[in-house]
């Protein structure tokens, strides 16, 4: 009778590198354009877990070496798994379409609240909050003034947030962000507005803008999360000071396409969308020179005349 084989004692698994084993955690709330940037920006450094709403996107998400997790900010039963998921928490979901509020900063940071493991957490907000300054040149110390529904959320979100992290002790960071743009972004070129023909405000009317490449307002993010001051607020916006109309001829310009017409207000309130009419109805000149100081990002595209090229 053949005698058994003897059993090998299984040999034990590789010690994961140090490296690995102590990679910082980050969870994304909003994962969309910028959230992806931001974690191709870490470059793999990080463990990075998003949120979505939508399980067509996990496949996706996966393929860009994170970690999907399915939950809904409108839906607090959802969000239980979150709580003790990671020490930093980057926040770009939109408050909903409509109310005064926003509910789904309130039910992330209820989340968040039931486990002390959140300890800093960066939100990307808009310079919407500012309203219409006429133009005036100005830094973070200048009251907010939201004179829409959409801003007004947006200062909702930002007090909720700034609330919670004092009576919790957790960092809060908020990133103010003008207009996103970038060449393989979304939606988000002049070209396809330059293209459709849509008009911009004569130079009597028309109203000062501002911008951010979507690459660096990846990077400020990120620097948001390793240098955010508590209850800090920044412009995360580039230098670039230009009217609309112009910004605009200066892509049609760099496009080779025709530059836009030109139309009083009158004109564009009988013709353009009510959207559309509310952005050309604010106009201001952000000074980011807390950001630079205190971030210390050297922004890639200072100018959108460098960005729009890229």
């Amino acid at each position: 009778m053949p005698r058994p084989t003897p059993l090998r004692a299984a040999r034990p698994a590789p010690p994961r590198p140090l490296r690995a084993m102590r990679r910082p955690r980050l969870l994304v709330v909003g994962c969309g354009d910028v959230g992806q940037r931001v974690v191709q920006a870490l470059g793999g450094r990080w463990a990075v877990r998003a949120l979505t709403s939508r399980p067509e996107r996990a496949a996706p998400l996966r393929q860009l070496g994170l970690t999907p997790l399915l939950g809904n900010l409108d839906t607090p039963t959802t969000l239980r798994r979150l709580a003790a998921l990671a020490p930093r928490v980057l926040h770009l979901a939109p408050p909903p379409s409509t109310g005064a509020d926003d509910p789904r900063t309130r039910h992330l940071l209820q989340a968040l609240g039931r486990h002390a493991t959140c300890q800093r957490i960066v939100y990307g907000s808009t310079t919407g909050v500012y309203g219409d300054t006429g133009g005036a040149r100005f830094d973070e110390t200048r009251p907010v003034a939201p004179v829409n529904a959409r801003a007004r959320r947006r200062v909702a979100a930002e007090s909720t947030l700034r609330g919670w992290a004092l009576r919790h002790g957790v960092t809060a960071s908020i990133l103010r962000i003008p207009g996103i743009y970038a060449g393989d972004r979304p939606g988000g070129h002049p070209r396809e507005r330059l293209a459709r023909g849509t008009p911009v405000l004569q130079p009597a009317d028309d109203v000062y803008t501002n911008h951010i490449h979507a690459d660096d307002l990846a990077r400020l993010c990120v620097a948001a999360l390793l240098r955010g001051r508590p209850q800090r607020v920044w412009h995360a916006c580039d230098d670039t000071e230009l009217k609309m109309g112009d910004y605009f001829d200066l892509a049609a310009q760099l496009c080779g396409l025709p530059l836009p017409p030109r139309i009083t207000r009158a004109q564009a309130r009988e013709q353009l969308s009510p959207m559309l009419l509310s952005f050309m109805s604010e106009s201001r000149r952000l000074d980011n020179q807390r950001m630079k100081r205190e971030l210390r990002v050297v922004l890639r595209y200072p100018e959108v005349s460098t960005g729009l090229l890229a």
